[in-house]
């Protein structure tokens, strides 16, 4: 049976994965607390990556696990790096050494969005923000150990747990009478469990030797939802999609404009991804954006 060790088991993906990735093999799931399995694995050091992969002995390394806050990590440069850029360099050396692979997950924020146009895998990435600085060198680090691998570009997550900006959203519609929301930046809102769930239908189709599988189809790829919007147009959505919208204090949604909302990343005006190369080399059909959420919110 093949054995896979799942990072960030508590993320909004890494829960997701938990379950479907259970019908590939054995599951072992480990995050920054000591799990279960009595293991604790802090991607901030490397020593307790390494000594977790050499007791677990994986064939299949799934890492969603990620430093996340995009506005902290501009004063936490070095924690943000060793996080997201280091440690995955170091789970691929590791991998590497007893023949496993590695499926990572990346970012939108990895380009400058300048491009009106979906940006695809050939595109140069130019990242505005510390976080997708080191999120790129996360990619960068698994690419020059040669481990066979899938880095998963997404964007926009969000689900029914942790922190994103659905359930910030739901939570102050049911405090406020009004809401300014950013409307000049673009891209895909993708829903936590879509990822997972396609995660492992990739999995799936290389069940008979998956090192293979991954050896023939190593790359990055973008997997996110289709379709594209703004944040405004996201949170119109959610107001509109949620079944229990009668709670709702809100009565005004307001558009307004990066300048009016600063923070302390610069995040990119367009960052939409053009998910053809994933669509047509492992035959998936990506839901809309706008079903994914209307399947979330139960309308």
């Amino acid at each position: 049976m093949t054995r896979i060790l799942l990072t960030g088991s508590t993320g909004q993906v890494g829960w997701e994965l938990q379950r479907t990735l259970m019908t590939l093999g054995e599951v072992i799931a480990v995050g920054r607390e000591i799990s279960s399995c009595g293991l604790l694995m802090d991607l901030s050091q490397p020593d307790t990556i390494r000594h977790v992969i050499r007791e677990v002995q994986p064939d299949l390394i799934v890492n969603p696990a990620a430093y996340t806050a995009v506005d902290k990590a501009e004063s936490e440069p070095e924690l943000a790096m060793a996080v997201n850029g280091t440690a995955p360099g170091v789970i691929a050396e590791a991998a590497k050494q007893l023949g496993a692979g590695v499926i990572h997950y990346s970012t939108d924020y990895v380009f400058n969005g300048h491009q009106a146009t979906p940006y695809t895998e050939q595109d140069e990435p130019e990242p505005q923000n510390i976080y997708g600085k080191t999120k790129l060198a996360g990619e960068k680090a698994i690419q020059a150990v040669g481990v066979p691998h899938l880095i998963l570009r997404t964007s926009w997550l969000y689900g029914l747990r942790g922190k994103n900006f659905l359930l910030t959203m739901l939570k102050l519609a049911r405090e406020r009478e009004e809401l300014k929301v950013v409307d000049d930046q673009v891209g895909a809102p993708t829903w936590s469990r879509m990822i997972a769930e396609f995660t492992a239908q990739i999995l799936s189709q290389g069940t008979q030797d998956l090192i293979g599988f991954l050896n023939k189809n190593s790359g990055i790829y973008h997997l996110t939802a289709s379709g594209q919007t703004s944040w405004y147009g996201f949170a119109k959505a959610i107001f509109e999609f949620d079944s229990k919208r009668s709670e709702h204090k809100l009565k005004n949604l307001l558009a307004i404009s990066s300048q009016q909302y600063p923070t302390p990343a610069t995040r990119p005006a367009y960052s939409s991804l053009d998910t053809q190369k994933i669509s047509r080399t492992f035959g998936l059909a990506l839901p809309s954006w706008q079903r994914n959420l209307e399947l979330v919110l139960g309308s």
